[in-house]
């Protein structure tokens, strides 16, 4: 503290929170054995203040590391920004396992996949058990409720969605916000967040209202069945839902599609394509040269009007 040793040799104790705002480098020896918010908190004991700090992990070679081990130091490597430990955190819960669901063991498959791509399957086999073994179960609780075939639409886009640098030059604080616009639902939600952005830092540039406007695209795709949107080259590209057999082909949603297609030949057009998977019903529109083109050729075939960012 006061300058009159370099040196503190020390246990994992300084992790509990010593605060040394001249200390700017820490070796960690045999990192390797220790745990990721281990890790995580004694690199954080150098850099207190305005001195740039360094954090060495002295570990064996990567051959001879476990894989968990050797995970641990990749992600400290990936994740150094201020404000990064809820992303270590998911790491962790990633290399760890987060438990049986139905269970008290405290690992299992969840550790070999990763944490979203386990939830994404567990959602995938409960919508299926809906559809199959308890479908007539699920229709009597839901009763009359619109079905929703498609969970969540991709979008693949030449256009730039994003804020850019200049609109918000703070890394976290864009990560925050692109957050909170996957957690909006609907549009009300999604007008409410760009006030507030309006609000904080001024008009919306030329990308951040396409952003905007790609979300309601793919809600407004995912209602009339679209799993797919490619978006590129002018073209409008539209994957219905691969399952050929799905219940979605006789609802009313499709019924709306292949009506408005066989009066407007010339506006759209309904084309198959030969995938990996078998053949593809694909929706083909021309001329697309925006993000609220897009969403406006959508409109009839969705049967609402949207809200679209200016």
């Amino acid at each position: 503290m006061n300058g009159e040793f370099d040196v503190l040799v020390s246990t994992t104790i300084i992790e509990s929170g010593l605060d040394v705002t001249n200390a700017n480098t820490i070796f960690i020896h045999n990192a390797n054995n220790f745990g990721l918010s281990d890790l995580h908190q004694m690199r954080g004991r150098v850099g207190r203040s305005n001195k740039k700090a360094f954090c060495f992990f002295i570990t064996p070679p990567y051959e001879v590391m476990t894989p968990d081990a050797r995970k641990r130091i990749e992600a400290l490597e990936q994740f150094t920004d201020l404000g990064s430990g809820f992303n270590i955190a998911m790491k962790d819960l990633e290399i760890r396992g987060a438990g049986d669901l139905l269970g008290g063991e405290q690992s299992g498959f969840i550790n070999e996949i990763g944490f979203e791509t386990y939830q994404k399957i567990l959602n995938e086999a409960i919508e299926e058990l809906k559809e199959n073994e308890f479908k007539e179960l699920y229709d009597e609780v839901e009763g009359k409720k619109e079905k929703t075939f498609v969970k969540d639409t991709q979008l693949d886009t030449d256009f730039e969605l994003l804020f850019p640098d200049e609109y918000i030059n703070n890394i976290t604080e864009r990560l925050n916000l692109y957050t909170q616009l996957n957690e909006v639902e609907d549009e009300t939600g999604l007008q409410n967040y760009e006030a507030k952005l309006i609000d904080r830092f001024g008009e919306l540039p030329e990308q951040g209202v396409d952003l905007l406007n790609s979300v309601r695209l793919k809600w407004m795709a995912n209602s009339i069945g679209l799993e797919r949107v490619i978006l590129k080259k002018g073209k409008f590209l539209g994957y219905f839902i691969a399952d050929q057999q799905s219940d979605f082909y006789q609802s009313p949603a499709f019924t709306k599609v292949l009506q408005y297609v066989q009066a407007n030949p010339r506006a759209c057009q309904l084309k198959e394509k030969q995938t990996r998977n078998g053949l593809r019903l694909l929706l083909v529109f021309e001329g697309i040269n925006s993000v609220e083109k897009a969403l406006r050729v959508l409109e009839p075939l969705a049967g609402r009007k949207q809200e679209v960012t200016i």
